[in-house]
């Protein structure tokens, strides 16, 4: 896939602007497509989007569904335009702070009005009615979401462990097992695909937004998916489980010079049962990405030429590496899917392989400054010794912001930083780097939100490894700011168009 040289801007979309506690669809989302035009900015990247859960530290990348959207997400405003709640129904607002997201605040205050929208939008439908008729074309559209709606349904009312410990019947989906749950919960299922439905027309409205100014979606894929999700659980034959549809192998990373490795626990795929159906599950996750986004990022892109198998009882020194689907799966997903905009996550990995598999379908890898020697000449990560086919970043949601990372650098590297870029001290340092981004070979430019504004290590997004504090940060309105805009619109004009 061949990208036009073009420029991006990270903000998840927790992290916008509402009255609401939390970023939504709605109008804080309008207006970040709004400021990204005025900007001239091609990209909004986003992680993934996917419901989130306070057992998982509210990671975007741990979802219960590779497939859903997140119910927090849903504008509120949105659903008293439909009817289905009434200005009144949202007062009294709590105080949420303006600049985190305090998700059991947010479930508190959302989730009951979403409630008492479905009841709404229940109590005035008639079969034939055209809300009801879009509902039942969403859900005929979507051939995930009955599994889906049935999981999180069941999960509901058994709170107290993973599907792994549902009884065996329910566990294995023996076909009564599942046709009585679908009566005993047909309520809370029917709840949760009005939701899906809500959240899907939402999106699309938003995208349509983003369109008109000139924005395209980066979505994002993480190569695996939560063991505790629907995903999984309707669909053991993509993984490695056992009879009893328990996991035998669980993903992580190998131990290396100075630390013990890593023990993730999703689910490994069963790349061989895979690729007897044509990649069928992860083809189905692509549609349903393309249909929300533009262009996806992959995670964590060696998982696709190899990956560390961890036996499920076992530690991260007790594994091995395994062959990952290669060259075959990215030809079965070109035939089926035409030549998808893929960027890779290739961070960090010597892999000869898994560099000549991206080279051959075109796909960019990325480039993070926070990874360079600023002394050694000619080191990959300075952006001024960027190749094209590459996306240049300033910092990403994994990565302390810009000013945070310049603030612990040592002050030799800080010199040669300030050396290389030619710095005469009359610039702040997070319009330095992305001046330099920007005026790099890089194929995609991009920065964040944070490094636009100049925010400190206060405002990383994510620290990987840990489990609480993190997918917090959130922008004000008034941070928009058209001074902001007119200078990355400046920059554009003098690098990218």
């Amino acid at each position: 896939m061949r990208f036009d040289r073009s420029a991006g801007v990270f903000c998840h979309v927790t992290s916008l602007p509402s009255e609401y506690g939390i970023g939504d669809l709605g109008d804080g989302a309008a207006a970040f497509c709004s400021f990204l035009g005025d900007a001239d900015v091609g990209h909004w990247q986003i992680c993934p989007i996917g419901p989130t859960t306070d057992g998982a530290g509210e990671s975007p990348y741990q979802s219960p569904s590779a497939f859903a959207g997140n119910p927090l997400l849903v504008d509120l405003d949105g659903l008293v335009d439909d009817g289905w709640l009434d200005e009144s129904d949202l007062e009294p607002i709590p105080d949420f702070p303006r600049d985190r997201v305090d998700y059991e605040a947010v479930r508190e205050y959302k989730l009951p009005l979403l409630r008492t929208a479905f009841e709404r939008f229940d109590e005035a439908v008639d079969e034939g009615d055209d809300a009801e008729s879009e509902l039942d074309a969403f859900r005929e559209r979507e051939s995930w979401l009955s599994d889906y709606a049935l999981f999180r349904a069941v999960s509901s009312a058994r709170p107290e462990g993973t599907w792994a410990e549902w009884p065996e019947p329910l566990r294995t989906r023996e076909p009564e097992a599942l046709a009585a749950a679908r009566e005993e919960h047909a309520g809370e299922v029917r709840f949760r695909e009005f939701v899906q439905w809500t959240f899907d027309r939402q999106w699309r409205d938003l995208r349509e937004i983003a369109a008109e100014e000139g924005v395209s979606i980066v979505g994002d894929v993480p190569i695996y998916v939560a063991l505790d999700s629907a995903d999984v659980w309707a669909n053991p034959e993509a993984f490695q489980l056992d009879d009893q549809n328990r996991p035998t192998a669980v993903a992580g990373v190998p131990p290396n010079a100075g630390d013990d490795g890593q023990r993730w626990g999703n689910p490994l795929y069963d790349w061989d049962r895979l690729a007897e159906r044509d990649y069928d599950w992860w083809l189905a996750r692509f549609r349903r990405l393309f249909d929300l986004a533009d262009v996806a990022r992959l995670d964590h892109f060696l998982g696709f030429v190899k990956y560390w198998a961890i036996p499920a009882d076992g530690g991260p020194a007790d594994g091995e590496w395994r062959d990952g689907p290669g060259r075959d799966f990215f030809e079965t997903v070109e035939r089926e899917l035409g030549q998808a905009p893929f960027m890779a996550e290739d961070l960090g990995f010597g892999e000869p392989r898994m560099d000549e598999l991206m080279a051959e379908f075109g796909f960019p890898g990325m480039r993070v400054p926070q990874y360079a020697d600023w002394c050694a000449e000619g080191d990959q990560y300075q952006p001024m010794h960027y190749p094209e086919g590459v996306v240049g970043y300033t910092s990403t949601h994994d990565t302390d912001t810009w000013v945070g990372y310049f603030e612990d650098l040592p002050e030799r590297q800080r010199d040669c930083f300030r050396y290389n870029v030619g710095s005469e001290g009359d610039r702040a340092v997070e319009w330095e780097i992305i001046d330099e981004v920007w005026s790099s070979e890089a194929v995609l430019a991009m920065t964040t939100m944070q490094d636009l504004l100049g925010l400190d290590s206060g405002a990383r997004f994510n620290e990987p490894g840990t489990l609480n504090g993190n997918w917090q940060w959130r922008v004000r309105r008034d941070a928009l700011d058209d001074a902001i805009a007119d200078r990355l619109w400046e920059l554009a004009g003098k690098h990218i168009r």
